[in-house]
């Protein structure tokens, strides 16, 4: 049983999704990950959202193109929060999933990230369990002071290159 509940549409949205799941395990979180359909297998999305509500799960990420109810599905049958990853697919390549997730109606709200954004995702779960998890916090603060790290050497390389006239 994971703190994290990952649920997806398809299998197709599994490379996408396997991006949070990256920044799940570099925070040493337990998550669990499921494949069901809003509109497909609606009982058995409800079924495994309540199950895992009951089972003390904190939070949920829910991924969906086109229509993009599974995100809103999952927070209709919850407490949780319930972050949704739109992802890019059909004529619209994504626009029309976040619409339907970032559109939710009054009440039911869905944390909404950019198209395909996984990544963001799984990191606000961490900073939201992080609230109340004091070494979680820490490893939160830890990953921003790399980034930091990480583009300060980017830019003195960069500076470096361009001082001794290599413009490429």
């Amino acid at each position: 049983m994971g703190l994290i509940g990952v649920i997806m549409g398809s299998d197709s949205d599994y490379k996408i999704m396997e991006e949070a799941m990256k920044v799940l395990r570099q925070f040493e979180l337990d998550f669990e990950v499921k494949i069901s359909s809003a509109h497909r297998t609606l009982e058995r999305t409800v079924e495994w959202v309540k199950d895992f509500e009951a089972q003390g799960g904190k939070l949920i990420i829910a991924a969906a193109g086109l229509a993009a109810h599974l995100p809103g599905v999952v927070a209709g049958a919850t407490i949780l929060p319930v972050i949704g990853v739109p992802l890019s697919s059909g004529a619209m390549e994504g626009i029309d999933a976040l619409y339907s997730i970032v559109q939710m109606p009054p009440g039911i709200p869905v944390a909404t990230v950019g198209i395909g954004a996984a990544r963001n995702a799984a990191l606000l779960a961490v900073q939201i369990l992080a609230i109340q998890d004091e070494a979680l916090s820490m490893k939160v603060k830890d990953f921003r002071a790399q980034m930091l790290k990480d583009i300060e050497a980017k830019d003195e390389a960069l500076q470096k290159r361009l001082s001794d006239g290599n413009y490429n």
